[in-house]
């Protein structure tokens, strides 16, 4: 379970990479930084849930005149510190249950399987929105965040 999330993991780095890119290209259309800032806030706050840190202080949606240039790295760190928890969880960790807060003070329990899952697709989610506002701001194309090109690419 631990390498197949890892995968994802990695997955999800690269798909935050070239749509980042892509929203570069494009003059960084307001919403569509607005999101990807959205994704990199959220994967944060999940982290520190994951292990049983207190809640991370981030900017869940930010406002305007943040620019994308700032997330490659953002995107990198992210993606070393889920990489680094993920090597450190037994595989008794991915059944266990974390026990947390949403952000309007909610108690919530979900296994750690089920968040992993959760973090993955909301970031997929998001970049389909992403996506869009960038059809929206005249991109005539979109790179491909698709999981099994992912998959194909590495694998060639």
């Amino acid at each position: 379970m631990k390498a197949y999330f890892i995968r994802l993991f990695q997955f999800d780095a690269y798909a935050n990479q070239i749509i980042l890119d892509a929203i570069i290209k494009a003059g960084e259309p307001e919403k569509a930084v607005q999101l990807m800032s959205h994704i990199l806030a959220a994967q944060q706050i999940w982290l520190n849930r994951c292990k049983g840190l207190p809640q991370a202080v981030v900017e869940l949606w930010i406002g305007p005149g943040t620019k994308a240039a700032e997330f490659g790295e953002k995107i990198k760190e992210n993606h070393e510190a889920w990489i680094k928890c993920l090597g450190d969880f037994t595989d008794a960790d991915f059944d266990k249950t974390i026990y947390y807060q949403n952000l309007r003070g909610d108690n919530w329990e979900s296994k750690l399987v089920d968040i992993l899952a959760h973090v993955i697709n909301h970031g997929t989610h998001h970049r389909a929105q992403i996506g869009q506002q960038l059809k929206f701001n005249g991109a005539e194309t979109l790179p491909n965040t698709d999981y099994i090109a992912y998959i194909r690419q590495i694998n060639s």
